[in-house]
C-alpha cells in the first residue's frame, strides 16, 4: 500500500505542473491566435486605409518596373546635322538621357538612317559607319548612362545594371551596296535589324513611297539578303517597303520579321506606308510584330489630309511666283500659312486605337512600340511629344482595360520574343 502510494506520489506531485504547463501553452496559443487575428485585422485596415494608386501612378510604376523598348528613334541622323550631348538635357529633339529616364525608356534602338539619294550618288556605307561610330562614342562618353546591346541578353543585363541600351537598326539597306560581306560587317558593328529600303526603290526592294516599282517587290539580291539576314541573326524590317515586297519577304523569311515603325492602314486608307489588315495577319502568322509609329500622319487620316492641303498650297504659291520650293520666300509663305491653318495633331486616344485594332485583329502578342521619335519632325500627337511620354501611353492602355501582363508584352515582351527567335534561328544555321 505504502509502496503503491509512493509510486503514485510522483504522479500526483508532477500532475499539477503538467496541467499548468498545458493551460499556459493553451493560453499562449489562444493569445497568439488573438494576436494574429488582431494583426491580420490591423493589416486589412491598413490596406483599406492606404490610398489607392491612381492610373497615372500605376503607369509610372509599370514604366519603371519593366523594360520599355522603342525600335525606332532617329537620334544619330539628328545629331549628324546638329550635334548635342544627349547624355544631358537637350533643348532640341525628342530624345535625351533625362527624358528617357523620366519616361522609363530602357532600349532605344538608334536608327542608322541612310537617305535614299545616296543609292545613286554613293556614300551609303560610309555614312552608316560614321553614324554607328557616333552611337559608340555616345556610349563611350557616358558609360554610366548608356550601353550598346548586341543581343537580347545584353539588353536584359543592361537593364539590370540600370543602363539605357542603345541597340542599332539600319534604316535603308542601301548601305549593303550589293555585297553580302557588308551584311557581316554591319552585324559585327552591332546592326540588329535592317529596313530594306526607304523612300525610293533601291537594289534590294521597291518602296511604298515610290511610284516606280522596278523590281515588282524584292530584287533577286533582296531575296538573297533576307535569307542571309535570317542566317546571321539580323531582324528583317518590312517598314517602308511596297506591298509586293512585303509578301515576298514573308515567302522567303524563315524567321519572324518586324515592322519597326509602322501603323495600321485601317485608319489611313490608301497610305501604303502603313500595314493592311491582311499584312498584319500574315506578319502575326509568321510570329512577327508591328511596332506602332506615333507620327500624326501615320495615325490620323485627318492629319494626312491637312498636311496634303498645306503641301498643295505651298506648291501652288511657288508655281505662281516662279520660285523654288526650297527658297526663303516659299518657306515664309509656308510658315504664314501654318500660322493661319495649324497642323492637325493626332491624339493619344487615336494612337491607342491602333494598338487596339492590332490586338483585336491578331492578339496581344504581335504589337509593340516604334515611335519614330526624332524622325517625324513636328508631327507627334498630343501627350506623346517625346521619350518622357511612355507613361501616358501606359496610362491610356490601363484605362482601356489592358492588364499589366498585356502591357509588358507591348512595352518590350513581344519584341524581345521575336529578337530571341531570330537569334535562335541564326544559331541553328
Amino acid at each position: 500500500m505504502s509502496l503503491s502510494v509512493k509510486k503514485n506520489l510522483p504522479g500526483k506531485i508532477y500532475a499539477k505542473p503538467l496541467a499548468v504547463a498545458v493551460l499556459i501553452a493553451l493560453g499562449l496559443a489562444i493569445s497568439g491566435c488573438q494576436d494574429n487575428a488582431s494583426s491580420s485585422s490591423q493589416a486589412e485596415q491598413s490596406a483599406a486605409a492606404a490610398p489607392k494608386l491612381s492610373l497615372a501612378q500605376q503607369a509610372n510604376e509599370i514604366a519603371k518596373k519593366y523594360i520599355i523598348a522603342d525600335t525606332h528613334i532617329d537620334v544619330p541622323y539628328r545629331l549628324e546635322s546638329q550635334f548635342e550631348d544627349v547624355s544631358e538635357h537637350t533643348p532640341h529633339g525628342d530624345f535625351d538621357y533625362p527624358r528617357a529616364v523620366a519616361g522609363g525608356l530602357n532600349a532605344a534602338f538608334m536608327s542608322i538612317y541612310i537617305p535614299a539619294t545616296l543609292e545613286k550618288t554613293g556614300g551609303s556605307k560610309a555614312l552608316a559607319d560614321n553614324l554607328i561610330t557616333m552611337v559608340e562614342d555616345i556610349v563611350k562618353a557616358a558609360p554610366n548612362k548608356f550601353a550598346l546591346a548586341y543581343s537580347s541578353d545584353d539588353l536584359s543585363k543592361n537593364f539590370a545594371n540600370g543602363l539605357i541600351s542603345l541597340p542599332m537598326g539600319m534604316e535603308n539597306g542601301s548601305a549593303i551596296e550589293g555585297d553580302l560581306a557588308n551584311l557581316k560587317h554591319f552585324y559585327d558593328r552591332g546592326i540588329r535589324y535592317i529596313t530594306l529600303t526607304h523612300s525610293k526603290a533601291n537594289h534590294i526592294s521597291d518602296s511604298s513611297y515610290d511610284i516606280e516599282r522596278p523590281a515588282k517587290g524584292l530584287t533577286d539580291f533582296g531575296k538573297e539578303l533576307v535569307q542571309a539576314m535570317n542566317n546571321i541573326g539580323v531582324m528583317v524590317d518590312v517598314s517602308h517597303i511596297s506591298d509586293e515586297a512585303f509578301y515576298q519577304v514573308m515567302e522567303v523569311s524563315k524567321a519572324p520579321v518586324i515592322a519597326s515603325h509602322s501603323s495600321a492602314r485601317h485608319f489611313t486608307p490608301g497610305f501604303e506606308r502603313n500595314m493592311s489588315d491582311d499584312m498584319i495577319k500574315l506578319l502575326a502568322e509568321n510570329g512577327g510584330v508591328i511596332q506602332i509609329n506615333f507620327g500624326s500622319s501615320f495615325i490620323s487620316q485627318a492629319s494626312i489630309d491637312k498636311r496634303n492641303i498645306h503641301k498643295a498650297a505651298v506648291k501652288a504659291f511657288a508655281l505662281e511666283h516662279g520660285l523654288d520650293e526650297k527658297s526663303e520666300q516659299v518657306k515664309e509663305f509656308s510658315k504664314a500659312y501654318l500660322a493661319k491653318n495649324p497642323y492637325l495633331y493626332a491624339s493619344l486616344e487615336q494612337v491607342l486605337d491602333h494598338f487596339d485594332h492590332v490586338v483585336k485583329l491578331v492578339g496581344i502578342d504581335y504589337v509593340g512600340i516604334g515611335s519614330d521619335y526624332d524622325g517625324v519632325g513636328d508631327s507627334l500627337p498630343t501627350n506623346l511629344k517625346d521619350v518622357a511620354s511612355y507613361p501616358n501611353l501606359i496610362e491610356g492602355l490601363l484605362k482601356r482595360g489592358y492588364s499589366e501582363a498585356d502591357i509588358v508584352k507591348i512595352l518590350s515582351g513581344n519584341l524581345m520574343r521575336v529578337w530571341q527567335e531570330v537569334e535562335a534561328y541564326a544559331a541553328e544555321h
